[in-house]
């Protein structure tokens, strides 16, 4: 369940970082609609969605024992 929320998330804030910045400002401030985020957030924001992938992908399932092949 989590590595799919992860991986869901992930894709989502590498596709749309843009959106998902300012939808999220927009929720988490009470003035959100005048803040504007640096250049460098939206680079950031597809760099941790894709780290976010990787982890649903590789190590969350071994860690939780998810896709375990033991009988």
């Amino acid at each position: 369940m989590i590595r799919a929320l992860l991986a869901v998330f992930g894709i989502v804030e590498l596709l749309f970082p843009d959106q998902l910045i300012d939808t999220l400002t927009k929720i988490a401030y009470e003035d959100g609609v005048e803040m504007n985020a640096k250049p460098w957030v939206t680079t950031a924001a597809r760099v941790e969605g894709a780290v976010f992938v990787l982890l649903a992908l590789f190590v969350v399932g071994k860690r939780c024992g998810g896709d375990s092949d033991e009988a």
